[in-house]
C-alpha cells in the first residue's frame, strides 16, 4: 500500500514547466497532478557524494520543488569516478556549490537549499523537519543512525540506500507503519570490522543504480504510487547483475519506533558506533602505540631498526607504498591482514614493527592481533600511507 504524502495546496504550472515535464503528464499515474504534487515537494539529500549524485540529479529533473544538500565535504579527485554531479573543474570547491549549480543548470524551476555543515545531533531535527521526504545517501553508521532516528523522530520517510563494492542495499525506512534503519540494524558493527569505500573501494557504477532507485521510492513516495520499498530490502548485486529481496518487519520492541520506545531523542552516534573522536585519539589505543607518520620519518632518518609490516592487499600494494632503506631492505613488507595468522612465523618478535595500512584502521586491527600473540615492540602507524603521502612524501601516489 502506497504512502502518499499531501501538500496542502498544489502550485500551477507554468507553459514553459509543461513542455518541460510532458512526459511525465501524459503518464497517468503522474498527470497534472502529480506532478503539481512533486513541483510542492521538499526532499532533503544527506550527501553530494556517489549516491546523492544521481539521486540529487533526477529529482531535478523530475520536477521536484525544493531540493535541500547537506554536505561540507569539498571535491577530490578520488571522488570524480562515481560522483557524477561534480567534473574535474570542481576539484577543490566545496561539494554542495558544485552540485547546486549543476542542479540549476538541469533545471532552472528548482529551489536549491544548501546545508553546508556535518549532520549532527544538535541540527539533524531542525534541518529535517522541513522537509517532506529525506533520502540518505551517506557512507558512514554514525550518521546512518542518526537520519534514522531523526526522520523517526520527524515523522519523515527515509528513502535509503548504501553500497560497497559491487553490492549495494535499498529500502524506504521510518514510515508509520513500517520498519526503521534500527530494526535492521539494531546494533552497529564494531568499529573497523566493516571497511569504508575507500578502503575497500565500489564500483563506480554502482551508486548510480542504487542512487537511481533511491530517487524512484522518493517519487512513489510523493506521488502515492505504487509499492514502495517499505518493509522490504531490495539487494544489488552489480558483478552478477542479481536483484533479491528481503522482507522486513516493524520490531515492536525497536528502541527508537518500537511500542515503548527509548530513544526519544538524539543520542551521540560517534559514541553509539564505539567511534572515538579524533580530537581525543590517545597516543595509545586499546594497547598499542600509535605512531605518527613525522616521527617515522625522523626515526628512519636517524637509522633506527625498524620492521614496517604493510597488511594491506596486493593490489594497494602495487598502487602506493613506503620506500626507502629500513634494515637494509627496500621499503615496507608485505603481508595482507587476512594472511597474518598464517605468517606469523616471518616476523620477529624482538623486532620493533610498525603496522601500516591505508589509513589506519586496518594496521591497528593487526598490531591488536600481534599483541595478543606475543608481539610486544608494536606501533600502529596513525592514518597510514595516506598521512604519509599528505605530510612525508607527495611523490606517493593517494588512492
Amino acid at each position: 500500500m502506497a504512502t502518499t504524502i499531501e501538500p496542502i495546496t498544489l502550485p500551477q504550472l507554468s507553459n514553459d514547466e509543461i513542455a518541460r515535464y510532458s512526459r511525465h503528464l501524459i503518464l497517468p499515474e503522474v498527470g497534472m497532478e502529480g506532478q503539481q504534487k512533486l513541483k510542492a515537494a521538499k526532499v532533503l539529500c544527506v550527501g553530494t557524494g556517489g549516491l546523492g549524485s544521481p539521486l540529487a540529479l533526477y529529482l531535478a529533473a523530475a520536477g521536484i520543488g525544493t531540493l535541500g544538500l547537506v554536505d561540507f565535504d569539498v571535491v577530490d579527485s578520488s571522488n570524480l569516478q562515481r560522483q557524477i554531479i561534480h567534473s574535474t573543474k570542481d576539484v577543490g570547491r566545496p561539494k554542495i556549490d558544485s552540485a547546486a549549480e549543476k542542479l540549476i543548470a538541469l533545471n532552472p524551476f528548482l529551489n536549491v537549499v544548501k546545508h553546508e555543515t556535518m549532520l549532527t545531533s544538535q541540527n539533524a531535527l531542525d534541518i529535517i523537519r522541513d522537509y517532506d521526504v529525506v533520502a540518505d545517501g551517506t557512507d558512514n553508521f554514525p550518521t546512518r543512525y542518526l537520519v534514522n532516528d531523526a526522520c523517526v523522530l520527524t515523522g519523515k520517510p527515509n528513502a535509503y540506500g548504501s553500497i560497497f563494492r559491487f553490492e549495494g542495499q535499498a529500502s524506504v525506512f521510518a514510515t508509520e507503519h513500517g520498519p526503521c534503519y534500527r530494526c535492521l540494524y539494531p546494533e552497529p558493527p564494531p568499529p573497523g570490522l566493516v571497511p569504508s569505500c575507500a578502503e575497500g573501494g565500489v564500483l563506480g557504477i554502482l551508486p548510480g543504480l542504487v542512487g537511481v532507485i533511491q530517487a524512484t521510492e522518493v517519487i512513489k513516495l510523493i506521488l502515492g504510487k505504487g509499492e514502495p520499498l517499505i518493509g522490504r530490502l531490495l539487494l544489488v548485486n552489480a558483478l552478477d547483475m542479481r536483484f533479491r529481496e528481503l522482507k522486513l518487519r516493524k520490531n515492536p520492541d525497536c528502541p527508537v519506533c518500537g511500542t515503548h520506545p527509548t530513544v526519544t531523542q538524539l543520542i551521540d552516534y560517534q559514541q553509539f558506533c564505539g567511534i572515538v573522536p579524533e580530537t581525543k585519539m590517545a597516543p595509545v589505543q586499546n594497547g598499542i602505540p600509535q605512531m605518527s607518520v613525522k616521527e617515522l620519518k625522523q626515526r628512519l632518518d636517524q637509522g633506527d631498526d625498524l620492521f614496517i609490516l604493510d597488511v594491506r592487499e596486493p593490489f594497494e600494494y602495487q598502487i602506493a607504498r613506503i620506500e626507502g632503506q629500513i634494515d637494509g631492505q627496500a621499503g615496507s613488507h608485505l603481508i595482507p591482514l587476512g594472511d597474518l595468522p598464517k605468517r606469523l612465523s616471518e616476523l620477529n618478535p624482538a623486532q620493533e614493527i610498525v603496522v601500516q595500512c591505508k589509513s589506519g584502521g586496518r594496521s591497528q586491527r593487526a598490531a591488536e592481533f600481534l599483541a595478543k600473540n606475543g608481539f610486544a615492540k608494536l606501533h600502529n602507524l596513525a592514518g597510514g600511507i595516506t598521512a604519509w603521502s599528505s605530510e612525508i612524501d607527495p611523490k606517493v601516489p593517494k588512492y
